[in-house]
């Protein structure tokens, strides 16, 4: 009884969130949206991107609107294929989210994410860190990139100022 119980101990600290490297936190991600993620019931934030809301449309190469960010949050969650997360905690936002870098294996998700035309490089926050993996999405048409998009951060704008989504994913901004 006792082996079993500590198996269970162990079993159960194995998938706790570690907290014992300078905060990191690691574990099974559900996908909230294409930026952000929840580990055992914490709201992260990736650091440096912002991905299309998931009521935000985007035109593809052929001109129709798509949900650009339920594609952003569908192709993460495929990606990530119910693998082990780890994030670095870097801050918390307004909303009271932990801000982190986070990554499955050594994959950086937000590089992943920006490299694939899913999310933009936010140069507010990142100080252009995923610059050249976006260039790298524009160059190659991949993503938001194939068509006409408006910048998620003016879409939220627009969207406060009570633009309904479909005028607000159109608008000013679109390339």
């Amino acid at each position: 009884m006792q082996r079993l119980r500590l198996a269970v101990a162990l079993l159960a600290s194995a998938f706790a969130i570690h907290e014992a490297t300078a905060g990191e936190l690691i574990g099974q991600a559900s996908i909230i949206d294409g930026d952000t993620l929840e580990i055992h019931g914490n709201r992260i934030r990736l650091w440096g991107i912002d991905a299309p809301e998931s009521s935000q449309l985007c035109r593809g190469d052929d001109s129709l609107p798509y949900r650009c960010g339920a594609k952003a949050a569908n192709e993460l969650d495929a990606f990530i294929a119910r693998r082990p997360v780890s994030c670095e905690p870097v801050g918390r936002d307004v909303y009271g989210r932990t801000v982190a870098t986070c990554s499955v294996g050594s994959v950086d998700l937000a590089e992943w994410l920006v490299r694939g035309g899913l999310a933009f490089d936010w140069p507010r926050y990142s100080k252009g860190k995923y610059d050249s993996a976006q260039r790298e999405a524009d160059h190659a048409g991949r993503g938001v990139w194939a068509g006409s998009y408006v910048v998620p951060w003016l879409y939220r704008a627009c969207i406060n100022q009570g633009g309904k989504p479909g005028d607000c994913s159109d608008d000013a901004g679109s390339r």
